[in-house]
């Protein structure tokens, strides 16, 4: 029944970015649950420098039809220009049965041609 459930891993700037981008996120409906990580340091390259800063993560469950919408919002309150949001696949046999219902249950449904709701 709770088909193609997903972890968002998103990484921000701070621990209140991300409770500003969680709480929309799970208010809009487009993931269950937000899930921060704070004190996380990070080295990459961008724009040609290697960089290190301290980042918050941020985690998000939801399903796979919410996260063209919730990337798309993402994106919106971000404050980076390119952020990082990677889906990643949640076997569904795997886990709390319970749990992965509830995230099932707790994010918007896709409409169907035959609700008009």
């Amino acid at each position: 029944m709770f088909k193609n459930l997903r972890f968002i891993y998103i990484t921000t700037t701070d621990r209140e970015e991300a409770l500003k981008i969680g709480k929309a996120i799970v208010e809009e409906k487009l993931a269950a649950c937000a899930n921060l990580i704070d004190g996380m340091e990070s080295v990459y390259r961008w724009k040609g420098a290697v960089e290190v800063d301290k980042e918050c993560i941020l985690i998000l469950k939801t399903t796979y039809h919410n996260v063209s919408a919730l990337t798309r919002r993402v994106k919106e309150l971000h404050s980076y220009e390119v952020p990082s949001v990677i889906s990643i696949n949640l076997a569904e046999q795997e886990g709390n049965a319970e749990y992965l219902e509830w995230i099932f249950n707790s994010v918007q449904k896709p409409i169907s041609p035959d609700n008009n709701s």
